[in-house]
């Protein structure tokens, strides 16, 4: 049987559903953020980097190009119907941020499942978000330093949530076995950091 190089039928409705279930996490994790502003110094783009999770995971599972790509289309375009809000920046945020983590996982050749992996991706789709912020004006009035400090706490954030937290997930998916029929069947057992 030959091993097919793009994206299944299956591996799509399996991205979709990634996508759709992080959509609800997503317009949820909304409150999380918005409790953490008044905090003050931009506590709350320490929870930033749950926007980026569902491209890592997809990936994670799959390892096939397009995935997170697709992923984190499906979770943004998803939060807009759970939120009941059509937003076409969030879209753009999801697209963008879909393809810094491809970015990423094209430069390992969609084989590694090693946590930095999924580190590196989270930073990346992290970085992305500047210049989308600044194209938007979000940016426009605040001072340099606060920048900074904004954009130091979501790389941090996109390097734990988006990367560590992810791959925890997906090690404790794989040790239930429940991976074993989905994605690269190969598994790369050299997954530690």
């Amino acid at each position: 049987m030959a091993v097919r190089k793009g994206l299944t039928l299956t591996d799509v409705l399996i991205t979709v559903v990634i996508g759709f279930v992080f959509a609800v996490i997503y317009s949820l994790w909304g409150a999380i953020y918005t409790v953490l502003q008044p905090l003050g110094l931009h506590l709350n783009e320490l929870a930033y980097g749950m926007w980026f999770i569902a491209a890592v995971i997809a990936y994670l599972i799959l390892r096939k190009p397009g995935v997170a790509l697709l992923a984190e289309f499906a979770a943004g375009a998803g939060e807009t119907i759970v939120t009941l809000q059509f937003d076409v920046i969030l879209i753009v945020y999801a697209l963008l941020q879909g393809l810094a983590c491809e970015i990423i996982f094209a430069l390992f050749k969609y084989e590694s499942t090693k946590m930095m992996t999924a580190v590196y991706a989270g930073i990346a789709a992290a970085l992305i978000t500047l210049p989308i912020d600044w194209f938007y004006g979000y940016l426009a009035e605040v001072a340099t330093w606060n920048i900074v400090l904004m954009f130091s706490f979501r790389i941090i954030s996109g390097a734990l949530i988006a990367g560590v937290l992810a791959h925890l997930i997906y090690q404790a998916l794989r040790e239930t076995g429940v991976l074993k029929f989905v994605g690269k069947r190969k598994l790369n057992h050299d997954e530690g950091l």
